[in-house]
């Protein structure tokens, strides 16, 4: 059964590829290069979803007909094909329509959502961790996440030609050896064909590629492996339980972590494209695609090895080896040097990170106080307390009311810079802060806070106080601070604009 199941698929796979191939490229369903992200030659059909769907069910289609203990063993297993058929389709369904006309970010994340939640309502969820039952309200979240980040984790690596086939592979034959050694039939069924249309898919999909698995295929294949993982792990032999599969799925979830943490310290959206993923950081260390997509065909080898290894030796080897991959994964992955998180380390070692937080902090409670100030005296003392603390040589205010002045540190004149925020035609406020670098921002949400607090104060003089820039009338000779003016817009929110690019 397992052997028909994996050559049917595989030459199903074979031959309708080339004819979802020509389909697609007929309804101009392809990926254009863009020179960017996407440097393939020509124009790719996504095709390769259709064919995979339709080489899969073909093949459990001719096996119910065909071999005389088909109809018997999938009558025993409906469950596992039947009960995951829409969950499949949908998810089938929205990587195709992406595919066709493209879908917001948040939609396709719905649908998969949806999706996640159907097979957990049939019975795809994770029970137990390490031997722990896990709370039925826990479960679900649970589950719905881990299929979420598998379905998502093929999706992102799918940047070079047969990266995501050959990764998804390596996991599938991974889930379908342990499915063999449990005895489990139901996943041995799911999982022969899966790596049958995988193997005849890569024909087409290695570099150069004709055919590309588009939303449709990556999508639809990392459900499947997430919905294995967690049928994997319900009969685990040993208490490690959901390690095995996370190991031998761990490149491609450590990719989307990575790219999710990325994007979240750069401030980016976490759905935004980018070249920044593992195989493009190979890419720039020289390897061409053939040799990138070789290179972790041999690291997703060893970790399905590993998997299901982990699986099945006794408890203490098992989290020992467990343990040694990650770590030796984590040290590889820093061997890459990811920017965003170099830039991370940096500011948390020379406390950067810690300083930013105290001025948000003496930001807010500027805020907070000057809401609550009744009298001009009150506000400037908050005001200079406030300056104090986000480290402020000296701050001046002269107003129709008089000259104020307060000195917090003394310093060197060319160390300092000096930042003045004019209101009103004989009004304006000066700051002196030693330059360093970043702390623009700060100093300019700061001068934001004070204009409102200035033109609520009528005390002050006028209570229509012009919008006007706030001008650096002084730099540090050791720095490299640009011309610059801190604009108020119409609602008084104040931006850096950068005026040109000389020092004085």
């Amino acid at each position: 059964m397992v052997f028909f199941l994996t050559a049917v698929s595989f030459l199903l796979c074979l031959l309708t590829t080339p004819v979802c191939r020509d389909l697609f490229k007929a309804l101009n369903i392809v990926d254009r290069p863009d020179q960017l992200r996407k440097t393939h030659k020509g124009s790719i059909p996504r095709s390769g979803g259709l064919a995979i769907i339709v080489s899969y069910l073909g093949a459990i289609a001719l096996a119910v007909i065909v071999l005389p203990q088909g109809s018997r063993l999938m009558s025993h297993h409906d469950k596992m094909f039947i009960g995951l058929a829409p969950a499949i389709a949908l998810i089938f369904a929205t990587g195709l329509v992406d595919d066709i006309c493209g879908l917001k970010p948040k939609t396709k994340l719905a649908a998969q959502i949806l999706a996640a939640s159907w097979a957990c309502w049939d019975g795809v969820r994770i029970t137990a961790i390490n031997d722990h039952l896990v709370a039925s309200w826990w479960a679900v979240p649970l589950t719905v996440l881990w299929l979420i980040a598998c379905t998502n984790a093929i999706n992102l690596i799918d940047g070079l030609d047969g990266l995501a086939t050959g990764v998804a592979l390596f996991a599938t034959l991974a889930a379908l050896t342990a499915a063999a050694v449990q005895g489990n039939t139901g996943l041995v069924l799911a999982a022969a064909p899966l790596a049958g249309c995988l193997i005849g898919f890569l024909r087409y999909n290695f570099n150069p590629a004709s055919a590309f698995l588009g939303d449709s295929g990556s999508l639809t294949i990392g459900f499947l492996l997430g919905c294995f993982a967690v049928i994997w792990c319900q009969k685990s032999a040993t208490l490690i339980g959901m390690a095995a599969p996370l190991i031998a799925l761990s490149f491609p979830l450590m990719d989307v972590g990575i790219s999710v943490g990325r994007r979240f310290i750069s401030n980016r959206s976490i759905f935004a494209a980018d070249r920044g993923h593992i195989h493009h950081r190979l890419l720039e260390r020289g390897l061409d695609s053939r040799r990138v997509a070789l290179l972790v065909y041999g690291v997703c080898g060893v970790l399905a090895v590993i998997g299901v290894l982990v699986g099945f030796v006794a408890q203490p080897f098992g989290v020992g080896l467990m343990v040694l991959t990650w770590a030796l994964a984590c040290f590889a992955v820093w061997q890459l040097r990811f920017v965003e998180f170099e830039i991370a380390k940096h500011l948390l070692a020379n406390g950067r990170f810690r300083k930013t937080v105290e001025e948000e902090m003496a930001l807010r409670t500027l805020q907070e106080g000057l809401k609550k100030t009744e009298s001009f005296q009150d506000c400037w003392a908050l005001i200079c307390r406030v300056s104090r603390d986000m480290s402020f040589q000296a701050i001046t205010l002269n107003s129709p009311a008089g000259i104020f002045q307060e000195r917090f540190h003394s310093s060197v004149d060319d160390d300092v810079c000096h930042v003045r925020l004019k209101f009103g035609p004989s009004s304006s406020l000066l700051l002196e802060r030693r330059y360093i670098d970043g702390q623009t921002l700060a100093t300019a949400a700061f001068l934001k806070i004070i204009r409102a607090c200035l033109q609520a104060k009528t005390a002050l003089g006028d209570p229509k106080i012009a919008t006007s820039p706030v001008e650096y009338i002084g730099v540090p000779e050791s720095g490299r601070l640009t011309r610059a003016a801190v604009a108020s817009s119409g609602s008084g929110e104040a931006t850096t604009v950068a005026r040109n690019s000389e020092r004085y």
